[in-house]
């Protein structure tokens, strides 16, 4: 881990731990919550835009037709 990224990944997770009330024993958790964040951030944006490609290629399904209104016959 460079050490740059680790201290973003350390005050991130300080943030945290202020934000939820500086509870004792959940280090762990927001220094996971600061690394997913960090990573998140410092990925391409690239990925996200061939997922909306990929999904505006997909064929459309046609809405179902309406049902007719079918009257009653009358009694004869």
């Amino acid at each position: 881990m460079t050490d740059d990224r680790h201290e973003r990944i350390r005050q991130r997770a300080h943030e945290i731990w202020e934000q939820a009330g500086r509870p004792e024993g959940a280090h762990l958790d927001h220094w996971d919550q600061a690394t997913a964040e960090i990573d998140a951030a410092g990925k391409p944006k690239a990925k996200s835009s061939k997922k909306a490609a990929a999904k505006a290629e997909k064929p459309k399904t046609k809405a179902p037709a309406k049902a007719k209104a079918v009257k009653p016959k009358a009694k004869a």
